[in-house]
């Protein structure tokens, strides 16, 4: 054997096993379904093996009647005739009691399949949900969705068609070799001369089956990838009229996975076929040598039509296998890919005994927090910067200087290296994660909503917000009107990610979801960029309505909404390196926010916009008062 098929062999092996270890403990919870199915699939070899008797007796008859006429002794037709009835009642009997032990294994062992599946796809779910942001910014989404359903399906639809019907097959073939041994021993070795031929052939082929299957799945992951994300971003490919390019890059991608999957199933097709070859010689083996046993007097026709019937059973089990073994193989793929998935470590974890969060007032503090980014780099250094309650305070400063990254660390979507960061004095990592996001609402740039009514929407703040408080959070974001005049109001199912609506419209409905959650701290990121200038002013005033008495961390670059923050945090290499009121700092020409705002001023100007000038005292989004100190 070649280093390459060992290498595969040795693959297909751990895959196996890798699997079989995701799915048994899922097993476990249905042992009596699997136990009545097992019953069944007993009953099953049971008429198996029975079927063949009630021909070999009714043609064993017949022969005696045929001979007793040929040596002219007088036969009673009576007797042949109620004989022969008999056994075609008993073989009637036979496989209607197989056909009913077949049928109830099968619904057994598929109930347990689609029960196991749906069990591990749930598993599968929550651990992806649980994954950190940094394993989600580097994975695809289509790759991922794949293996959540497409693969997944595929175990499923195996494990049913092939896994469990295997078994069944090995016991049917290990119990009709013991019965041929006792009828005939001479002939059961063609039974396993046979038998031998196909596990070297599955042997060998399995593993290569398993390693162009695998490559198939992934191909498929990385098509469902690309196509997403063309799709997603269709406006900008057609605007810029990228239809073939994108198209030819997915062609290539398909070409790629067809060719695996072309290779997978040619070599179950050569699996398949070698079987039927070794049956097809056994058969002819069987007759011959059979043939010949009857002409010496060694056995009676019934014997031979016995032994003829049970290899055509035998060799039954032995093209089904050789048929799923290369279903097998190409769902242990599947499962190999599922199980790297759950391999996936789990980042941002509760702690064993969480603290209960009591009421809280929304002070944040980041102490001594160090971290780096994805390429190692460092980001913060020692950081501290305290944030009292009820204060809103915008962060500022170059791109990738880690405003969003404080912001996740709040949320303790990630964590940082050492440090720690405090909300009213409980560590984020001493509390449960869901009774710390209970306590923040976000309003993201773009407006994140979900192909479900309006309500649902608004309600996914809080889950057990009344009608009313929905409604009411709507008015307070400026949403009911325009809800009430859509066709079905708070009943309107929204589009994908809610493009049925205008910018402000998402965003609004957006700020209604943040305003339903009461929350004592509110993150901003963005809220108010990219919108027209209309849908920009009502936006604001819901903002407004959001912020008022709360906690605000806002990531903006509107000048107008950092001139109505009690304080501004200018980030820079990994440390604050500007705090004060927006007032104060805009005033000195030498701070980095007057710069940037002077710099955001030109830029308007020399492209000649009619951008808003910097407001002044009567223009600000947030009432100014006095900033905390820090």
């Amino acid at each position: 054997m070649s280093d390459q098929k060992k290498k595969d062999t040795k693959i297909h092996r751990e895959a196996l096993l890798r699997t079989l270890k995701m799915v048994l403990p899922f097993l476990d919870q249905h042992k009596l379904l699997v136990g009545l199915g097992f019953l069944a699939l007993l009953g099953d070899v049971v008429f198996r093996i029975l079927e063949p008797w009630p021909v070999k007796y009714a043609v064993d008859t017949v022969s005696e009647a045929l001979g007793a006429q040929v040596a002219g002794v007088a036969a009673t037709d009576d007797n042949v005739g109620r004989l022969i009835a008999f056994w075609a009642v008993a073989l009637a009997l036979i496989v209607a009691g197989r056909a009913v032990c077949n049928y109830a294994s099968t619904i057994a062992f598929a109930k347990t399949g689609v029960k196991v599946a749906a069990a591990l796809r749930t598993k599968v779910f929550d651990h992806i949900q649980s994954l950190s942001l940094r394993y989600h910014s580097k994975a695809s989404i289509g790759d991922t969705s794949q293996r959540l359903v497409g693969d997944m399906g595929r175990l499923q639809e195996v494990a049913v068609t092939a896994g469990l019907p295997l078994m069944g097959n090995l016991l049917t073939l290990v119990a009709l070799f013991i019965v041929v041994i006792v009828l005939n021993p001479m002939l059961s070795v063609i039974v396993l001369v046979t038998a031998g031929g196909y596990m070297l052939a599955s042997r060998a082929l399995s593993p290569q089956i398993t390693s162009a299957s695998r490559a198939t799945r992934k191909g498929e992951g990385r098509l469902v990838g690309d196509a997403a994300e063309a799709l997603a971003a269709i406006r900008v490919v057609q605007a810029y009229g990228l239809e073939d390019t994108v198209a030819e890059g997915f062609s290539a991608g398909n070409a790629k996975a067809l060719k695996a999957g072309i290779r997978a199933r040619r070599l179950a097709a050569r699996l398949e076929r070698s079987t039927d070859l070794f049956v097809g010689i056994a058969t002819a083996v069987v007759l011959g040598f059979g043939g010949w046993q009857v002409l010496m007097g060694m056995m009676t026709p019934g014997d031979m039509v016995l032994f003829l019937m049970y290899l055509k059973v035998a060799m039954k089990p032995l093209r089904d296998m050789a048929k799923y073994t290369g279903r097998i193989a190409r769902a242990t793929a599947s499962g190999e890919r599922i199980a790297e998935l759950l391999d996936e470590p789990v980042e941002i974890t509760d702690p064993k005994d969480p603290m209960p969060m009591r009421q809280v007032s929304g002070e944040v503090r980041f102490w001594e927090v160090s971290a780096a980014d994805g390429r190692g780099v460092p980001l913060f250094k020692d950081l501290n910067l305290h944030i009292p309650a009820g204060q809103r305070v915008g962060l500022l400063g170059p791109s990738g200087a880690g405003k969003s990254t404080l912001a996740g660390y709040l949320l303790r979507l990630a964590d940082p290296d050492s440090g720690s960061v405090l909300v009213d004095g409980y560590s984020t990592r001493s509390v449960a994660k869901v009774d710390l996001r209970r306590n923040i609402a976000i309003l993201l740039q773009e407006s994140v909503l979900f192909s479900t009514t309006i309500a649902e929407n608004i309600r996914y703040g809080r889950q057990d917000a009344t009608e009313d408080d929905v409604v009411s959070a709507a008015r307070r974001a400026g949403a009911h009107e325009f809800i009430m005049r859509l066709p079905e109001g708070y009943q309107t199912v929204l589009g994908n990610r809610g493009d049925t609506l205008s910018g402000g419209q998402r965003q609004r409905i957006a700020i209604a979801r943040a305003l339903v959650r009461n929350a004592p701290i509110v993150l901003l990121d963005e809220p108010t960029t990219g919108l027209d200038p209309a849908s920009k002013s009502v936006v604001e005033s819901s903002i407004r309505e959001l912020t008022r008495g709360r906690t605000t961390v806002a990531i903006t670059h509107d000048l107008s909404m950092i001139q109505g923050l009690d304080r501004v945090l200018w980030l820079q290499d990994g440390a604050v390196v500007e705090d004060g009121e927006p007032q104060r700092l805009l005033a000195d020409p030498q701070s980095k926010l007057a710069q940037w705002a002077a710099a955001q001023r030109r830029a308007g100007e020399s492209q000649g916009s009619d951008a808003r000038p910097l407001p002044g005292a009567h223009d600000v989004l947030i009432p100014a008062r006095k900033a905390s100190t820090r």
